[in-house]
Parts: structure tokens; C-alpha cells; sequence
């Protein structure tokens, strides 16, 4: 089975296979490269990474109008209960199922609060989505580290890694994670949303391809991959 990937900008992603949807990390209000409003999204579930607010983004209002659940780590999860969101929590190594998949929590370097506050303390997390026959992981926010091998170990059909640098890997050490990720396909994200993060994703495509044996696609906010 095939597996559509629309990349939403910055980090905000959709998976559709057999007529389902699942989203991750859902930042379009306020996201200067939002492919898609809200209201457009349909989905099965919502998956997060971590608290920081550019990749909660609209979870919140999309889970109470679809009534899809919201997986997340154990504190961010808790605090969207709160909120009035269905929301399911785990933790690292943790395997939830949803509606058509499952996604497995893996650990990410990275720091996870909400709003001014700092609300919904805890921890980042990677993700292990088993969805229409494929096996996608988002890294989240993260640096480099070596146990990227493990994950690794999952089979992976797709690796979405960020490369802009100062609050992520940059392009240098994502190049280094694809290494060890051993992925078939590689897609790049959190990067030129702005001016801090600003990246050539082209430069990081032609590194992968050269240094690596996966393949790299680049999308632009909008466009999708399918992934065979």
C-alpha cells in the first residue's frame, strides 16, 4: 500500500492511506508557511512531539472538532486532557495504536514547553509511525546522537528530519543522522519558516544522495510525496 505524505511547512506533516489521515505536529496558525488551514484536516489521530508551540500548534481545536486523540508524551498529553482534548499518553518506548497504525515514542534531544508559562513540562519525543504498510520516522526537534542506530533498526521507509539548525541538527549533523538511520527515503523540515532557521535544503539533498544510499525529496509546503 502506498502512503501520501503532504508536507503542511515547518514541521507539520499529513499521512493519508486507505481513505485515513494522521497528522503530526499540526503548526498552521500563525505558521508563515502553513499549507493548509485547520478546518481542512480530517484526521484518525494527531500525533505531537513535544510541547513547544510550533509543533502543538492547532492540535488542540483540531482533536475537539474531529474528536480524533491526541498521542503525545505523558505530561503534554495530561495537559490536553485538561483542555477538554481525547488525548492518549505514553513515553519513550512506548507502542500506541490509532485507527489503520500504531506510533512508538522514541527519545529526542530537545526541550518541551507550552506558552509563557511554561506550561506542560516534560520531555520530547521521536516517532515511529507504522501506517499503510510503511514505517515513518519524525524526529521531532533534536540533535544528533548516537542511538539514532536503534531507531535505525526499525526499518525505516522514511526518516523526516529537521535541519535549520540553532534550535534543531543543522544540515551537517542530519546528513550524519541519515547514517546512522540507515533510511530508504529522506525528507528535510524545520527549516526557513524564518529568518533564524534559514537552510538550502537542496545543498542537504545533494549530501544525503552522495554520502548515503537514500534517497532525499524536498518538498515544498503543499506539495506531497508518495511513498510506494
Amino acid at each position: 500500500m502506498a502512503v501520501t505524505v503532504r508536507y503542511l511547512g515547518h514541521a507539520a506533516f499529513a499521512l493519508e492511506a486507505d481513505g485515513k489521515q494522521v497528522v503530526v505536529d499540526p503548526f498552521l496558525t500563525g505558521n508563515p508557511k502553513a499549507a493548509a488551514r485547520p478546518d481542512e484536516l480530517d484526521p484518525v489521530a494527531i500525533l505531537l512531539t513535544h510541547a513547544h508551540a510550533d509543533h502543538v500548534g492547532d492540535a488542540l481545536a483540531i482533536a475537539k472538532r474531529t474528536k480524533a486523540p491526541v498521542i503525545a508524551t505523558f505530561e503534554l498529553a495530561s495537559w490536553l486532557q485538561q483542555q477538554g482534548a481525547e488525548a492518549i499518553p505514553a513515553n519513550h518506548g512506548g507502542t500506541v495504536k490509532f485507527d489503520g497504525g500504531s506510533v512508538k515514542l522514541v527519545p529526542a534531544w530537545h526541550t518541551s514547553s507550552y506558552g509563557e508559562q511554561f506550561l506542560a513540562p516534560g520531555v520530547p519525543a521521536g516517532l515511529v509511525v507504522r501506517f499503510g504498510g510503511k514505517t515513518v520516522y519524525f524526529a521531532g526537534d533534536t540533535c544528533l546522537f548516537g542511538d539514532m542506530a536503534l531507531i535505525g533498526e526499525e526499518g525505516l521507509d522514511l526518516a523526516v528530519l529537521p535541519i535549520g539548525d540553532r534550535f534543531t541538527m543543522g544540515p551537517g549533523d542530519a546528513v550524519k543522522a541519515v547514517k546512522l538511520l540507515k533510511p530508504h527515503v529522506v525528507i528535510p523540515c524545520h527549516y526557513n519558516t524564518f529568518p533564524i532557521i534559514e537552510q538550502d535544503p537542496q545543498a542537504f539533498a545533494r549530501a544525503v544522495e552522495e554520502q548515503t544510499s537514500a534517497r532525499c525529496v524536498v518538498l515544498q509546503p503543499g506539495e506531497r510525496f508518495v511513498l510506494e
